[in-house]
């Protein structure tokens, strides 16, 4: 009786570990792997020395920078970005509501898939075959074919190379388009293979427009993975943005905080002026106070001499003798009197002018000194307000820094002064573009 079965092909992940079933994933039924056939299993590291060591050896001889030689050529592969170490195709026929691994079906399309393995070395000789697994404790027969692509002939780096493309293009298989590729062609030819040889045991291909139908339940679990993922991935987006708006808010925050801090030094700064111009005018005042003191000494000699020509003019001048001439009594008598009185009189004019300039400077700085002090005193009363602010916005800091951690409180200390000098930079740079056009 003619059975009609879905035919599929695929990429699979390449997953060696799964393949030999050194793990057992939940869709693996282990009572049944010892079902399962092992047609070729070797290590792709040899596979790689015994396809491309020759050639690496050949392209390494011509470079002549130490930096453009390859080492091993596995890694190579392996960290770079251009091919995969190796790919995988994954053959399946029908699927597991018509064709299940234990189903008399099941044995059928199991003799099949054995029988398109054994040529798929020969009809492939572009890839190197190192791994063919006949999984049959799963939901439905499949075969898992592990190899490496290889182009031969190469003028770009080593004449034997891995490229999938190109060991394709070897064969006729060119792209054209994104849902024509050289690959989706290279499957197809390939599946229709498989469909030949399904038919010699009575399966024929049934084509859909939908491969939901034959796709196993690893497949349809990797279907629902990708959905999880894709969830997943908005989650994270959304998360990076709330991440964004705390960063957002912490570097607001923190281009506070150092505001803070400035303003913090800048009034300490101050503080310290402050009680250094107080001391300053302490110094000050007792200096005038000093000249006050000398001031009053000699006021009091001021007294003294005020107090001694203070007498009656008849005690100072001696009365004149009976039988002395008035010229003698002026010359002798009254002149030098009077010269004396003359010339003391000058100097406490002199004494008198000098107290009062002095006087008159020390009640000038006096006045000004006190209404200093009581600015400074003012002055010392708003820092004192200020540094309790202050010392609150320190407290506050100190808390959000224990908050988001030391080393991140770093990095956004860090991150805004390189954003500070960025600015301050640009603005450099736009004054001498300016300055360059006004010339």
């Amino acid at each position: 009786m003619e059975m009609k079965r879905t035919i599929s092909g695929m990429i699979g992940k390449g997953s060696i570990a799964h393949n030999e079933r050194k793990f057992i994933a939940e869709n693996v039924d282990a009572t049944r792997t010892i079902r399962n056939v092992v047609l070729q299993s070797e290590n792709v590291k040899d596979v790689y020395h015994e396809l491309f060591d020759e050639a690496i050896e050949r392209y390494n001889a011509k470079q002549k920078r130490k930096d453009r030689k390859i080492e091993d050529y596995y890694e190579h592969i392996r960290t770079g970005k251009q091919e995969k170490v190796f790919h995988e195709a994954i053959f399946q026929i029908g699927n597991k509501d018509d064709t299940g691994c234990s189903s008399r079906e099941g044995q059928i399309a199991r003799l099949a898939l054995l029988d398109f393995a054994k040529d798929f070395q020969k009809r492939n000789p572009q890839f190197r075959v190192f791994g063919i697994y006949l999984h049959m404790d799963e939901a439905t027969p499949h075969l898992h074919i592990d190899f490496v692509p290889y182009v031969t002939g190469s003028k770009r780096g080593p004449d034997t190379r891995v490229s999938m493309k190109q060991a394709l293009a070897s064969r006729g298989f060119v792209g054209k388009g994104r849902e024509n590729t050289e690959y989706n062609q290279w499957m197809e030819s390939e599946k229709q293979e498989l469909a030949k040889i399904a038919e010699r045991y009575g399966m024929i291909w049934e084509q859909k427009g939908t491969h939901r139908e034959h796709l196993d339940v690893l497949n349809f679990k990797k279907e629902q993975r990708e959905q999880e993922v894709a969830a997943l991935e908005e989650q994270k987006a959304q998360l990076q943005k709330e991440t964004a708006a705390c960063h957002e808010l912490a570097d607001n925050l923190h281009e506070e905080l150092l505001q803070t801090g400035n303003e913090l030094q800048k009034k300490k700064a101050e503080r310290a002026q402050v009680a250094k111009e107080a001391e300053q005018a302490k110094a000050t005042a007792d200096k005038y106070e000093k000249s006050l003191k000398k001031a009053k000494a000699i006021a009091k000699d001021i007294q003294k001499y005020a107090g001694e020509f203070s007498k009656p003019v008849d005690e100072v001048l001696p009365e004149a003798g009976m039988l002395e001439s008035a010229k003698n009594y002026r010359d002798k008598k009254a002149y030098p009197v009077i010269s004396e009185l003359k010339e003391l009189l000058y100097g406490l004019y002199l004494k008198y002018i000098q107290v009062k300039e002095q006087l008159d400077q020390v009640v000038y700085k006096y006045d000004r000194l006190k209404n200093s002090n009581h600015v400074l005193a003012e002055q010392k009363q708003e820092l004192i307000s200020q540094n309790a602010v202050l010392r609150a916005e320190k407290e506050d800091f100190r808390r959000l820094k224990r908050a988001v951690g030391e080393e991140h409180s770093r990095y956004l200390i860090q991150n805004e002064k390189s954003r500070e000098m960025a600015e301050k930079n640009g603005r450099k740079v736009n004054k001498r573009s300016h300055d360059r056009d006004a010339r």
